[in-house]
């Protein structure tokens, strides 16, 4: 998933917005007329009515447009977009409502031109080239940590508000600071290094304190979108305040501006301004969507919910409940409930389901149904019996676990204590053997 952002937020008070929020008042008033219309006689009116609360939605839909990015091609072609949305959401419930069945029938074909205009917009942005800007405010306010539930953030220093436009989006940290965040592996512990961006609309400051311009100054250059997000990276988390993207396993969750998507295994809710879309009984995140990312480096820690992502230029881990996911190159491990694995270039360990299986260099152990094979050297064994399957059993996992402590520590695979582990468990099944 990669991203390149180009607008430029332009916030602008004109008379023309005004008159845009204005025209929303007014079509509003005259929606609860036409709603009334038996009651207050306007029947005769009704088509009027109808043709003018279309007119108006699409005028202030337009009038509106470069409030937040300037005005642009796409911008306009957005309105109407939109514009064709709330028709055609007013034409389909219309017609319970006493319209004309003639006009109640444009309602798929407004939606349709919604569709096609919102993929239109989405092309025509690619040839702007205006660039969207979020700015770091010349306010400092003092820090002194921040607790996330299982993610804490300990440390002191000043702290700098975002903003998108008007809205307030997330605060960038200077001073000394360490994220703590608790996983079913331990507890993973990280010192940052400054500048530090917390994407929340928490209030997470203390008073008012002096700023320093030239931090302002850098940290504007490396909060850019560009910088953070570049193209041709892959990107399963994003978050600009404003905008937040998550992938992770069986879950996906996309919120931007009117628009929230959340799909899972057991369904999805899909969120259109006021309108909601579900099927199933999908997972919603408890709260909001927290990211702590050090902006000169490759840290980001993603909480929604009780899901939590981290990543860094050398390994990432996904935990998701009791279940964690950890990938490094090569490496992975793999640690649920009732599962447990791990991977590193031809080094294979695996436990679940009454069966394991454990293969590093020439050396195969597998145990399955109370059996235990064995291939080394070349030779191969059985050993039918109940003791070694469960020695085999508990020694996969209790292997799996010794190396994820260090895995979550950054530190990789101890292959001389894998190498070591391997070899008592070989030994003592020899001795099944006689």
């Amino acid at each position: 998933m990669s991203f390149e952002w180009k607008y430029r937020v332009v916030v602008h008070e004109s008379p023309r917005f005004k008159i845009s929020e204005y025209l929303k008042g007014f079509t509003a008033v005259l929606l609860l007329l036409w709603l009334f219309k038996g009651l207050l006689r306007l029947e005769e009116y009704n088509d009027y009515m109808v043709y003018a609360i279309i007119g108006l939605i699409f005028a202030f839909e337009l009038l509106s447009v470069g409030k937040w990015f300037g005005v642009t091609l796409s911008g306009i072609i957005f309105a109407l977009a939109k514009g064709a949305f709330w028709t055609s959401v007013f034409l389909f419930f219309g017609k319970w409502l006493g319209m004309l069945k003639a006009l109640s029938g444009y309602a798929g074909t407004a939606f349709a031109y919604a569709v096609v205009l919102t993929i239109t917009g989405l092309l025509m942005a690619k040839f702007d080239e205006k660039r969207l800007d979020i700015k770091v405010e010349k306010s400092a306010y003092e820090f002194n940590g921040s607790d996330f539930s299982d993610v804490k953030l300990r440390g002191s220093g000043k702290a700098y508000p975002i903003r998108f436009g008007r809205k307030k989006v997330g605060w960038v940290l200077d001073g000394e600071f360490t994220v703590e965040a608790e996983t079913p592996l331990g507890t993973v512990r990280k010192k940052l290094i400054s500048p530090v961006a917390v994407w929340t609309s928490e209030n997470i400051t203390g008073k008012k304190t002096s700023p320093d311009s030239s931090f302002v100054e850098r940290v504007n250059e490396l909060i850019n979108p560009d910088r953070l997000y570049k193209r041709g990276r892959r990107d399963t988390v994003v978050d600009l305040g404003f905008i937040k993207v998550y992938g992770g396993e069986g879950y996906e969750y996309v919120k931007l501006p009117f628009i929230e998507v959340i799909e899972t295994p057991s369904g999805h809710d899909v969120k259109i301004g006021p309108m909601r879309f579900r099927e199933g009984h999908p997972e919603r995140p408890s709260s909001e969507m927290l990211t702590i990312r050090e902006l000169a480096n490759g840290f980001q820690l993603t909480k929604v919910g009780d899901r939590l992502r981290i990543q860094t230029d050398e390994y990432s881990i996904e935990v998701d409940g009791e279940k964690v996911l950890y990938k490094s190159g090569s490496e992975s491990l793999s640690l649920g409930r009732d599962h447990v694995s791990l991977r590193s270039g031809e080094v294979l360990i695996t436990v679940g389901r009454g069966r394991a299986k454990i293969r590093i260099e020439e050396v195969v152990i597998s145990a399955k149904e109370g059996k235990v094979r064995i291939r080394a050297g070349g030779k191969s064994y059985t050993v039918e019996n109940k003791d070694a399957y469960r020695l085999v059993m508990g020694k996969a996992k209790e292997i799996v676990e010794e190396q994820s402590a260090e895995l979550i520590e950054g530190l990789g695979i101890d292959r001389a204590r894998l190498n070591r582990r391997v070899k008592e468990l070989l030994d003592k099944l020899m001795e099944y053997l006689g």
